[in-house]
């Protein structure tokens, strides 16, 4: 049964996405066929997109924030069945062998993690594609359960931007005795925040603009501080147990390790390459603090954090799109005027003529 999809495809770094007409794989028989209702809009899209990154390959359907509906299910699928809402999010399959993998780390699988697009099929070695599209297929263990209360169209977002701050929190055990500090409001700043308070923590959000004060407390925030204020950033040393920094591009991180708390984390979830300026290790030295980096979480953490959100009742906040509106949301996106994510509404897809390829 080989599926004709509709979908959003760039064919170029440097064109538009346009719609484009491509055909999903057979599914086997531990597939789950899933009509894509909503698709978030996430930074490493634009980046993928423009090839930042130096590996994107093209036709390149984007997207891995993704909440829809099963309509068929392989004979062997026993965790899913026909109506349900899932989630699928970065990951559609991996090695399910080695050290990671069989730890519940799929995304740091020794044999490489297979993304929802941007990576190749390990059976058929065809190309995946993601979920700006009608639909998709994805083995039984790597799809998520949409628990029932949650917004299918808030909860998009979590598929990504919030197992990436989740997955750090819960690393470093954050609980109501604990003091966390996030960096930057936006796409994943502003879950961190809703994450760790959910969490019980005492949260600050640190900010290059005072303007962001009110937002934050808004969403939970129990304290704002300017970045570039000396005094004030010293008046918080020695008090965060954990210090997740959403900053997608190169910046300066010596302000915040002297914040870090004995023992504290800083840990890196927005930003892939060099830091500038050097790095003055001496406060993680006489403090044994450490910097680390994030990459979303496994599957099984990423269900944790979905049924956490449904208990709390968290989700994105989100201004919804149409798909050939997704140019626009990338320009947006570089200017940052989104609170806080694009989601795409897939369903004008399905009354969508193919005129483009």
């Amino acid at each position: 049964m080989t599926m004709n999809v509709r979908g959003y495809a760039a064919h170029s770094n440097t064109t538009p996405l346009g719609l484009f007409h491509f055909v999903r794989r057979d599914p086997r028989p531990d597939d789950v066929v899933i009509d894509i209702l909503y698709c978030g809009v996430c930074h490493s899209d634009l980046h993928n997109v423009r090839n930042d990154w130096g590996y994107s390959q093209y036709p390149m359907v984007p997207g891995h924030e993704i909440v829809g509906r099963v309509s068929a299910i392989g004979n062997d699928v026993s965790k899913f069945k026909v109506g349900d809402h899932v989630g699928v999010g970065c990951l559609v399959d991996s090695c399910r062998h080695c050290a990671p993998c069989l730890q519940g780390h799929e995304q740091f699988c020794i044999k490489h993690a297979t993304y929802s697009y941007g990576s190749l099929d390990r059976h058929d070695k065809l190309p995946t594609q993601g979920g700006y599209s009608e639909m998709i297929v994805v083995a039984q263990d790597f799809v998520l359960k949409i628990p029932k209360g949650l917004d299918l169209k808030g909860a998009a977002p979590l598929l990504c931007a919030g197992i990436t701050t989740w997955s750090p929190l819960k690393r470093a055990n954050i609980s109501a005795t604990s003091k966390v500090a996030v960096v930057g409001l936006g796409g994943l700043g502003h879950l961190a925040i809703k994450l760790a308070k959910g969490l019980g923590a005492e949260v600050t959000l640190i900010t290059r603009s005072l303007a962001k004060e009110t937002e934050a407390r808004a969403l939970g925030a129990d304290h704002v501080v300017l970045s570039t204020d000396k005094k004030k950033m010293s008046s918080f040393k020695g008090q965060f147990d954990l210090i997740i920094d959403t900053i997608p591009y190169a910046h300066d991180i010596n302000p915040y390790v002297p914040a870090l708390a004995y023992n504290g984390k800083l840990v890196l979830v927005g930003y892939f390459g060099p830091l500038e300026p050097a790095l003055n290790t001496a406060p993680l030295i006489f403090g044994q603090k450490s910097i680390e980096g994030s990459l979303i979480g496994g599957i099984a953490e990423t269900q944790e954090m979905l049924d956490f959100c449904a208990q709390h009742a968290i989700t994105s906040d989100i201004e919804i799109i149409q798909p050939q509106d997704i140019n626009q949301a990338f320009e947006r996106m570089l200017k940052s005027d989104v609170k806080y994510r694009f989601v795409i509404d897939l369903a004008s897809l399905k009354t969508t003529s193919i005129n483009q390829t």
